[in-house]
């Protein structure tokens, strides 16, 4: 009931469909409820007429009355067509609607979440629960709900208007049904698991066709594909395994239903014979009774499909809210304020991080970086430095101390706003699925055409692009594949450029290109310069030679900080590096 009630309040919000269509829906079960009577009622008047036929047959009276129900049932039909269409449309309207709804709002909280969540979820799965999961809403909405309310009234309508004709035989019309709720409290117990395991079956198999398309290259260049068709085929037949089980308990159970029901007709049919037979009952009864025991039975067999849907959205719902009931690590707290355009000066005071049940990443860092300096993060790999700027940038918070920019904690003002003052350039360059001028002016989509060129130029890939057919309006495919890697890093940084925001991380923003290009690069960035807070990833020594301060990292701490010449001359990993031709 809980779980009805939390899905029953993201629907409010069309109450007034779900009403009429509801509404619409009662007013066809009476239409139908009414229609068999006049029909019994209109055989009962040719009966006596024909019984009467010594006497002259029908009456005119009896034709008056005829024509009158004919033009009644007339105008019934004819609002049974409008009530059907209401009750139809309506719900259906509503729940395509509270679909996009929950769609959004799934999206937007998953949008919402720290960067750790999605270390332990699957794209696909996740996209199965934007767009299955949340589906199952309108069964739940256009089909369970309001038909459950159909089926409700139309049954006891019925057994009201069954027990009013022949009370006996009514009571022997109602034999099955505990049978049927026996087994329709053993279908709502096993099928629903099996319903939720297949939802989830279907996610794994929508994460590993998502990782195997946007690894189709490499499976490829190493002659993978049997194997990787064999993983496929692994989760699909896991899909096909769950929801088969789920279809057999199915199929063991409507044929029950069906038989039951069947079951009561055999008996009605008989007794209500006996019951003629002994002149207990007329034709008109015998008649009504039989017009009114198929609108009895319909509603039952009709409880078992709508078991099943019912079983089916609610292990969607499930999935759904689970998502809604997921916090993220990284959340802006109440009363964080709106963080005002900054000059640039970051402070990292004691601070230590560790990703999930894993040793320190860093620890007990803390430096500091005046507005205008740009700052160099040296090591070997794995020693945290993108860990540094991943919390500069509050993707995660830290485990220990604090991060300070212009003075306010990190911790203290909106995520946005924070990230609203920073430009960012990873060493794993995303391209959205667009033009190259859509994509650099993706960070400020309100930026003219001559800005864009400007950041192109900037960034050095402006050449590039001219030479292209489609210039500017050249569209870079899924995560930039029409494009080479160096120039995807340079539209990456073009972006940054265009941005023009106080703090500029850069995360090895030469590591992809040439050395005329790297020249281009650097000469951009030595322009930028002196006016904002850069901080760098980097292993090129063009890079770190012309930072006003050096970090250097071995296992998660600085151990050497100065500027280049500084570390140059004094024993250390940066000598060596330096000596080596690491940097």
């Amino acid at each position: 009931m809980k779980l009805l009630w939390r899905i029953a309040r993201e629907a409010r919000k069309y109450r007034l469909l779900l009403l009429l269509g509801g509404l619409a829906a009662l007013f066809l079960t009476f239409v139908n409820l009414i229609a068999p009577r006049l029909l019994a009622r209109m055989v009962g008047i040719v009966q006596r007429g024909s019984s009467n036929i010594r006497t002259g047959g029908m009456q005119s009276e009896d034709l008056r009355e005829i024509l009158c129900l004919a033009l009644v049932l007339l105008a019934l039909y004819l609002l049974r067509v409008l009530f059907r269409f209401m009750s139809s449309y309506l719900p259906h309207k509503a729940a395509w609607n509270l679909v996009k709804d929950l769609r959004m709002k799934v999206y937007n909280h998953i949008q919402s979440f720290s960067l750790s969540f999605f270390h332990k979820r699957q794209t696909g799965d996740l996209m199965s629960r934007v767009v299955n999961d949340t589906a199952t809403f309108e069964q739940l909405y256009a089909h369970v709900i309001p038909e459950t309310l159909t089926n409700a009234v139309t049954l006891t309508g019925v057994m009201i208007i069954l027990f009013s004709i022949n009370p006996r035989l009514a009571f022997m019309t109602c034999i099955p049904i505990p049978l049927i709720l026996i087994s329709a409290w053993i279908l709502i117990k096993k099928v629903r698991p099996m319903f939720r395991r297949m939802q989830k079956f279907q996610g794994e198999l929508n994460s590993q066709l998502q990782d195997n398309i946007s690894g189709i290259r490499e499976i490829q260049a190493f002659g993978q594909q049997i194997r990787e068709s064999g993983r496929v085929e692994e989760k699909a037949g896991e899909f096909t395994k769950a929801i088969l089980s789920a279809l057999k308990i199915n199929a063991i159970f409507h044929p029950s239903v069906e038989f039951l029901t069947a079951l009561g007709t055999v008996i009605v049919v008989g007794f209500g014979g006996f019951l003629a037979y002994h002149a207990r009952l007329d034709a008109e009864e015998v008649v009504a009774f039989l017009l009114y025991l198929s609108l009895f039975y319909a509603p039952i067999t009709g409880f078992a499909q709508l078991l099943e849907n019912a079983q089916l959205s609610l292990a969607g719902a499930e999935r759904v809210l689970e998502i809604f009931d997921s916090a993220s690590e990284v959340c802006d707290k109440p009363g964080a304020s709106e963080l005002k355009p900054v000059q640039g000066h970051i402070r990292f005071e004691n601070v230590s991080f560790r990703y999930i049940d894993e040793s320190p990443v860093i620890e007990d860092i803390s430096f500091e970086v005046m507005p205008g300096q740009t700052i160099a993060l040296v090591g070997p790999t794995g020693v945290g430095k993108t860990t540094i700027i991943q919390l500069a940038a509050r993707f995660y918070d830290p485990k220990a101390g604090r991060i300070t920019i212009d003075g306010n904690d990190l911790r203290d003002v909106t995520q946005n706003s924070l990230r609203n003052q920073m430009s960012l350039v990873l060493q794993d360059t995303f391209l959205f699925n667009g033009t190259i001028a859509e994509n650099i002016a993706y960070a400020r989509p309100s930026a003219s055409m001559n800005e864009i060129e400007e950041a192109a130029k900037t960034a050095g890939v402006y050449e590039d692009i001219m030479d292209m057919p489609a210039k500017f309006d050249t569209e870079t495919g899924e995560r930039g594949i029409r494009l080479s890697g160096g120039q995807k890093q340079r539209i990456s940084i073009a972006r940054a450029v265009l941005r023009d925001s106080p703090v500029l991380i850069l995360d090895e923003a030469t590591a992809s290109v040439d050395m005329q290009t790297e020249a281009q690069i650097q000469a951009a960035i030595r322009k930028l310069q002196g006016n904002r807070t850069i901080i760098a990833i980097a292993h090129r020594l063009s890079t770190i030679r012309s930072a006003d301060m050096i970090l250097v990292l071995k296992e998660g701490k600085i151990i050497q900080r100065g500027n280049h010449e500084t570390l140059i001359e004094e024993a250390g990993i940066y000598r060596e590096l330096y000596i080596a031709g690491q940097i």
